[in-house]
């Protein structure tokens, strides 16, 4: 457009507005030439380029998110496609969405996500450094009273206090455990999603009086509200406080047929026969005692009751395991495997110290995850070590995942339920 067609007045040329944010020439050439922030008008006559307050807006949200730790490819990946502006993406390529080729939609939401995790990075700094003092602090004390310390010994509590913070940390609120299911939610294969599958298998009746331990963010009943029951009784349970809050704000206060408290698999403080159902999905292998809290969920259970509980195999969600593994190989996304301890190749016979009838059904899935952020995400609320070795190579990190997604990454599943008669 020709300069002398528009309005002087409020524009700046690129000398005036690289003072103006305090940046060099040289640094806001580079912007135009990839393509993240270009001139709102070019003179025709003589190639001058001018700038506009909108266009200095632009430029501080790009100064900001380099600040606060996003790398140039990050931002461009925060940016909006913005319909017939002059305003490109770097790459001269949009990104598409491999499931129906359409443009991938970068906006307030994509936004959100990144500055989420970006956040969850500073978190994960923070609380490294905690660890870091108190092993500081130990190592200290050693070499005075021995004038020499155990660096084994030290270096096997540096590990093992940062998984155990990890695994605590998991459970404050729902976060990770959201970023999970959206994973699983988003990208699976299935006819039928998960919860939807486990309340069909479940057998749910009118009049049933049902609790839920471990009941997470509460989306199994969410998803299936509509099927339940008007007359049923449901009692959601964790043993955290947070949890459980966040889990009761998502339903309608009005539903009488949900109430919740607080408790621990390993206490359960309920009356002999209490209940017709006891549901706990992916909850065992948390137990301090599963034959202990078998036996206390088979006390709350009437005689004809039923127990469903989920959990995996060895196969379940391996790719990414194996993924991690390729990018730094001491990283690991859980404390423990915790099909080792109750997954499907040993469930039915620790079920059977307890119950009389123990069937496994098994529920065919697989993900095929197409956006990188999503797996990142994923990766990143795993409740191992692999913060503390991502964190210092994020945007490695993300470069790594994005080059493993490129044309699909498939995950596979291995999970289903037990169900279980007294």
């Amino acid at each position: 457009m020709l300069i002398s067609n528009i309005d002087r007045h409020n524009m700046y040329t690129s000398g005036e507005f690289a003072a103006k944010a305090h940046i060099t020439k040289k640094t806001l050439r580079y912007y135009n030439e990839h393509g993240f922030l270009k001139p709102s008008y070019i003179d025709e006559e003589n190639g001058y380029k001018y700038y506009t307050n909108k266009d200095f807006e632009r430029l501080q949200r790009i100064l900001l998110l380099k600040y606060l730790g996003f790398s140039l490819e990050d931002i461009k990946n925060t940016e909006p496609i913005i319909e017939n502006s002059h305003v490109t993406p770097l790459d001269t390529s949009v990104p598409k969405n491999k499931q129906n080729n359409t443009p991938v939609q970068y906006g307030p939401q994509h936004l959100i996500r990144s500055l989420e995790q970006q956040l969850g990075l500073v978190d994960e700094r923070i609380k490294q450094m905690t660890v870091v003092r108190e092993i500081l602090n130990n190592t200290i004390d050693e070499v005075r009273l021995h004038g020499e310390a155990d660096w084994t010994e030290l270096l096997k509590q540096v590990t093992e206090t940062g998984l155990r913070e990890s695994l605590m940390q998991q459970y404050i609120d729902t976060s990770n455990i959201s970023v999970r299911i959206r994973l699983h939610t988003l990208y699976s294969q299935a006819t039928e999603q998960w919860f939807p599958w486990i309340y069909r298998n479940s057998g749910i009746k009118p009049g049933m009086n049902i609790l839920e331990i471990g009941c997470g963010n509460g989306d199994f009943w969410l998803q299936n509200i509509e099927k339940l029951p008007k007359n049923i009784n449901i009692t959601l349970s964790d043993n955290s406080e947070g949890v459980l809050k966040e889990a009761e704000s998502r339903f309608n206060v009005n539903d009488k047929r949900f109430n919740y408290s607080i408790i621990d698999i390993d206490e359960i403080s309920l009356p002999d026969s209490s209940f017709d159902m006891v549901i706990a999905n992916h909850v065992l292998f948390y137990a301090k005692n599963i034959d202990k809290a078998l036996k206390e969920i088979r006390r709350i259970l009437n005689p004809c009751g039923i127990f469903i509980c989920s959990t995996y195999g060895p196969r379940h969600m391996k790719e990414i395991s194996d993924l991690v593994k390729r990018f730094d190989d001491r990283i690991i996304l859980a404390a423990r495997d915790l099909y080792e301890i109750f997954g499907k190749t040993n469930g039915k016979d620790i079920l059977a110290h307890t119950f009389n009838t123990v069937e496994w059904r098994e529920y065919e899935d697989s993900l095929m995850v197409t956006d990188a952020s999503d797996l990142s995400d994923y990766i990143t609320s795993c409740h191992g070590n692999q913060n503390q070795y991502i964190i210092d190579r994020f945007k490695e990190f993300k470069a790594f995942v994005r080059e493993e997604t490129c044309n699909g990454f498939h995950v596979t599943k291995e999970a289903g339920i037990f169900i279980c008669t007294p």
